[in-house]
């Protein structure tokens, strides 16, 4: 049984155009600091930012959770740095995200909401017990980026830490996620569940 069937016109989503659309703001701001600086580049992140939820409506039919929370976040802090022009609050936005992750997903946990199998139940089928320990792990994961963040930001240049969001943060995270395909085969539910 195949997922549900994209709108009329639109194509089909795919894996590859999901990716392209998380990682274009980031990699917009990462070419525009290169050549501009943080200040032009955080404008120029919260346009791609903007285009990408659009793009995602457009060409995946929805805009997922995940993605919102980030834009709202880049919108507010893109925007404090430029009106005060001050690149702290740029640099502090990933620490607040990550720390805001985390804490929705351990209070899902306290409250009996699995809020990741919400976000990934489509492509991943695990018992409870595995979306439990998945969830542990995202949190304190987002916690370990959170504190790397702050760390980055702090004690090295603005340059090193936007290379740091591309080279750094998102290999981890890839990684990260690789790992979690152990636990996936060990708790995913047979036909008979």
């Amino acid at each position: 049984m195949s997922g549900p069937e994209p709108a009329p016109g639109q194509p089909p989503a795919t894996a590859l155009t999901k990716l392209a659309l998380d990682l274009g703001p980031l990699i917009v701001f990462f070419a525009v600091n290169g050549y501009y600086g943080i200040f032009p580049a955080t404008a120029a992140f919260m346009a791609a930012i903007i285009l990408a939820l659009v793009g995602s409506r457009l060409l995946l039919g929805k805009i997922s959770p995940m993605p919102l929370v980030t834009a709202v976040l880049v919108m507010v802090f893109g925007g404090l740095t430029l009106f005060l022009h001050d690149e702290t609050f740029i640099k502090i936005k990933p620490t607040i995200l990550y720390v805001l992750f985390a804490l929705l997903l351990l209070a899902g946990l306290a409250f009996n909401r699995l809020f990741l199998q919400l976000l990934m139940g489509e492509n991943i089928q695990m018992t409870k017990q595995g979306w439990r320990v998945m969830t542990y792990r995202w949190a304190g994961f987002f916690v370990f980026l959170a504190v790397a963040n702050e760390v980055v930001w702090r004690t090295m240049s603005t340059d090193f830490w936007v290379a740091f969001k591309l080279f750094g943060l998102l290999p981890l995270t890839l990684l990260f996620a690789g790992v979690q395909i152990g636990l996936i085969r060990r708790h995913a539910l047979h036909p008979e569940d």
